[in-house]
């Protein structure tokens, strides 16, 4: 099965901060937290270390491991952070075929600071990243079965209808997870190009961010899931969507967007679980417990292994079950990638794990 991502390529350093020597401050009224670094110290690190990273270049590799044929469509800076990439992807079996170089500005990085609960602050530089366009697009790239589009950055973003239409164009199951970025200053577009999208993933604020949108096209509330004597809600079903002064439930934005199109839409919510909409059931997976050491790259673990083991034909509730394994493997890494599993991993973990990884169905 052949597959191919589109999107960032990265270079990640890593600082690791004992949980003394850097405060954290969470708000009351809000699921906001901060990291407090003091002005003029210098903070003594547990560890520094770089890392290939970026959502196309962690979601190649993850599909890589599960056993697809993989290439990835990125562009890359004329530096040698972009040597370190395509080194990356060549031990990693990925194809850097259609990997462009641009000497307008460099490879992106990134810097990120992971202390306490290890969900780090990012500071990023998205370089070449932006310079992806529809000229740069070509047909035979996207002859694949299986196209997954991660984050877009500024300029890049315009090309993303452009990318649906030729993976459609080829018949690929085309998966996609936009970030924030991408969802403020372009999601009517990104709403528009919906209806040619068979899985759509993001985690719960971006998720928030389309609420607007949706809001405009089909009204806000919804119901709520139907409950049995004494269950209790995951806090998403609970908590709903809201931005910009709208609301919506669980219920009713799941309904919105599958009205738009897609045929499975994943909404992460970190170690709350994962909620998976269909046209006939809503589903929900807790985490699997494990040591954080890193929250970064378990996004993009949690969505290429639902994409690919849907592509491969497995139950739904089976791919949201080997997402949240995969997931929980990436969380014991500080790295995006080192934690990623094999294919025969996760199915060995699939039967050991199904007691604690029990999926909630709730039938529309």
């Amino acid at each position: 099965m052949k597959a191919l991502t589109v999107g960032g390529a990265m270079i990640d350093t890593i600082a690791i901060i004992g949980s003394d020597r850097i405060e954290r401050m969470s708000m009351l009224n809000a699921d906001s937290s901060f990291l407090l670094l003091e002005e003029g110290s210098k903070i003594e690190a547990l560890e520094i270390s770089t890392h290939v990273g970026g959502g196309a270049v962690n979601v190649a590799v993850a599909m890589a491991r599960l056993g697809l044929d993989v290439a990835t469509l990125v562009k890359l800076g004329k530096d040698a952070r972009a040597e370190t990439v395509l080194s990356r992807l060549l031990e990693e079996g990925v194809s850097s075929r259609w990997a462009m170089r641009d000497g307008r500005a460099p490879t992106g990085a990134s810097v990120l600071v992971s202390s306490h609960d290890r969900n780090a602050a990012i500071f990023t530089f998205r370089g070449a990243n932006t310079l992806l366009a529809e000229a740069d697009l070509r047909k035979e790239a996207f002859a694949a079965d299986v196209v997954y589009v991660s984050s877009l950055s500024n300029e890049s973003a315009d090309a993303f209808p452009a990318i649906v239409e030729l993976a459609k164009a080829q018949r690929a199951l085309v998966a996609t997870n936009p970030r924030v970025r991408q969802l403020s200053s372009r999601g009517g577009a990104f709403l528009d190009s919906l209806a040619r999208m068979d899985i759509l993933a993001v985690n719960r604020i971006e998720a928030d961010l389309l609420v607007p949108g949706l809001v405009a096209r089909f009204g806000e509330g919804g119901k709520a899931l139907g409950l049995k004597p004494g269950e209790q809600l995951p806090r998403l079903a609970v908590r709903g969507f809201a931005s910009g002064g709208h609301e919506m439930s669980l219920v009713g934005f799941f309904a919105a967007l599958r009205r738009l199109g897609p045929r499975y839409v994943v909404v992460t919510d970190g170690r709350h679980g994962a909620f998976l909409g269909t046209k006939d059931a809503i589903m929900y997976c807790p985490v699997l417990k494990t040591k954080v050491a890193g929250t970064a790259g378990a996004g993009d673990a949690f969505n290429a292994t639902f994409t690919a083991y849907v592509a491969m034909g497995r139950p739904a509730e089976e791919a949201l079950r080997a997402a949240a394994i995969n997931a929980g493997s990436v969380v014991g890494h500080v790295d995006t990638q080192t934690g990623l599993l094999s294919r025969e991993e996760i199915d060995r973990r699939l039967a050991e794990a199904k007691p604690t990884l029990e999926v909630r169905i709730w039938s529309h």
